[in-house]
């Protein structure tokens, strides 16, 4: 039988945007100062982790907490453009207040998860997400079999990888963080995901946000 592979994943740490609560999708967004801190922290947090392999999105805010992961251990990240986050279409760029006046009928859609909507128009929905993300963990986990290995990502990639685990429906209320730069631990098996630990910040000096929305 195929051993267990030991998850490690990690949004990434803040950027302006988070703090703006602008959406930032598949825009390339940066750390800002606290993020940076944040990724070092994380980093260091982990020195001592048996890591075999990191991957990560190549969005910079994934990519550069994961390179700070990655220089603790001496180890190079692999990018991993299936772990992005979701694409939000028009949505991308504004904020949660200015998608709720403009648009308030996608703003409803959007918040009450429909399951193929496709937000701005031409976003991804929630089941080609799933199927994406899920999707790409399980490859990376399989290839790594018996192994630790860290996925460094974002807000709408961990609430996936979390509803997974626990076996969540989509449009199940959110009741778990996806706080900044926090470590969540999963269990791979060729059955599935499951849940080891979550939203462990305890290695930051500052609270790590939460993303509330997608």
């Amino acid at each position: 039988m195929m051993e267990a592979t030991r998850l490690i994943a990690v949004r990434h740490g803040e950027t302006a945007w988070n703090v703006d609560t602008r959406i930032q999708g598949q825009l390339d967004i940066g750390l800002n100062d606290t993020g940076l801190r944040q990724a070092r922290q994380v980093g260091r947090a982990l020195g001592e982790e048996p890591i075999s392999a990191i991957y990560a999105s190549d969005l910079a805010r994934a990519w550069q907490t994961a390179e700070a992961i990655g220089a603790v251990r001496g180890l190079a990240v692999v990018p991993e453009p299936r772990l992005r986050e979701r694409a939000f279409g028009s949505f991308e760029g504004r904020t949660f207040a200015e998608i709720d006046a403009e648009t308030p009928d996608d703003a409803r859609r959007w918040r009450t998860r429909e399951p193929d909507y496709r937000p701005g128009g031409h976003g991804e929905s929630l089941l080609t997400f799933r199927e994406r993300v899920t999707g790409v963990a399980d490859e990376l986990a399989a290839r790594h079999a018996g192994e630790l290995i860290v996925l460094v990502a974002h807000g709408g990639v961990m609430d996936v990888l979390y509803r997974a685990a626990t076996r969540q429906d989509l449009q199940a209320p959110r009741t778990w963080h996806l706080g900044n730069a926090a470590i969540n631990r999963l269990l791979w098996t060729p059955q599935g995901l499951s849940l080891v630990g979550w939203g462990d910040v305890g290695h930051l000096v500052d609270d790590a946000l939460d993303e509330t929305i997608d």
